[in-house]
């Protein structure tokens, strides 16, 4: 039995677009980008050690941005 976290699915999905996609302009990458760290935000309480580590490093690489 195998259970999802479907925040940390949703933090690793915004964290994927913010840094792939291309935005028209400044403002919609600005969004993209909070829009992803609240959800890596959001992921971290109900995570595993693992999850916790790449969440860490989703957080970083939104940082760089």
């Amino acid at each position: 039995f195998i259970v999802r976290n479907e925040l940390f699915d949703q933090a690793k999905s915004f964290t994927e677009e913010a840094l792939t996609s291309s935005f028209p302009s400044g403002l919609e990458r600005q969004q993209a980008v909070q829009r992803a760290k609240n959800a890596v935000s959001s992921a971290f309480a109900n995570s595993t050690d693992a999850e916790r580590n790449q969440l860490h490093t989703f957080q970083d690489l939104l940082d760089d941005l």
